[in-house]
């Protein structure tokens, strides 16, 4: 019996080696395709504190829009300094401010001035946080000036709710999945937050697929056939920054929601791969 227990421990001690080295040699970290990304377009915010966003690379969303931007949202967009500038440490930064039952932010863009179809678009960004807050990096269709949304198309590189400060998403919006029926996937950090620290948002476009990635890890993989409608992303897109207050997506701000309220942003790159 002894020399049967001995022969089956020195058997599961074999079996136990060989799952153990199975398990080691399994994958523990992404194979991506190697891409060779040269830089067209950036913005690196290095102006002197209180100084605006450079006008030859962004303009300005201003007011309350249609029903507050599409989406009941509360706040007021300027320009102005307190709400949009640099911080001269290298950082634009944009702040929502509340004065009583008002609300002030602002969304700038690059409508206009610069617009890209595919490549790498990507920025270095600290969220604000708080029930009721709405950040967002984001795209819009060069051509929704004469069709609209979402027929322009809408790739949301990292959006958040503010009562859910570890967790991004990544989506598009276009024409038969907009708004609450879009593509969308969440990121969740397990041990953190995105409002403590910078993180890098980025999505990799190409003809076939949109990939989604934090802090250079791929979470979201959106290909041509994967959308329910039209795909309507063979087009020059343009760049979004905002803060917004309220709205569908996140609910109205509570007594728990911190004001001011700021969304640091180091840099804004953007991409084209050479082949």
């Amino acid at each position: 019996m002894k020399t049967f227990l001995n022969n089956m421990i020195n058997k599961i001690g074999v079996l136990t080696v060989i799952l153990f080295t199975m398990s080691c040699s399994s994958d523990d970290f992404q194979k991506l395709d190697q891409r060779n990304w040269q830089l067209v377009w950036a913005d690196e915010f290095n102006e002197a504190a209180g100084t605006l966003p450079n006008s030859a690379n962004w303009t300005y969303d201003l007011g309350n829009g249609l029903n507050g931007w599409g989406n009941q949202e509360l706040q007021s967009y300027t320009n102005n300094p307190e709400n949009v500038s640099m911080d001269g440490d290298g950082n634009l930064v944009i702040t929502a401010l509340r004065s009583g039952t008002l609300f002030t932010s602002a969304r700038i863009k690059t409508q206009g001035l610069f617009s890209q179809k595919y490549g790498r678009f990507e920025a270095r960004i600290i969220t604000p946080y708080g029930p009721g807050l709405w950040p967002a990096f984001w795209m819009l269709g060069d051509n929704i000036e004469t069709v609209n949304w979402p027929q322009c198309g809408e790739i949301d590189i990292m959006e958040l709710r503010g009562q859910e400060p570890n967790a991004i998403a990544g989506s598009l919006h276009g024409p038969g999945y907009s708004a609450g029926n879009a593509i969308s996937k969440k990121y969740v950090l397990s041990n953190s937050r995105f409002d403590t620290d910078y993180h890098l948002y980025a999505v990799e476009w190409d003809a076939d697929k949109i990939d989604f990635f934090v802090d250079g890890y791929l979470y979201n993989r959106i290909e041509r056939g994967d959308v329910p409608g039209e795909w309507v992303y063979d087009n020059p897109f343009f760049l979004i920054l905002n803060i917004a207050v309220g709205g569908n997506y996140v609910g109205f701000p509570t007594t728990q929601t911190p004001f001011p309220q700021r969304m640091i942003i180091d840099y804004v790159r953007v991409y084209q791969e050479v082949k």
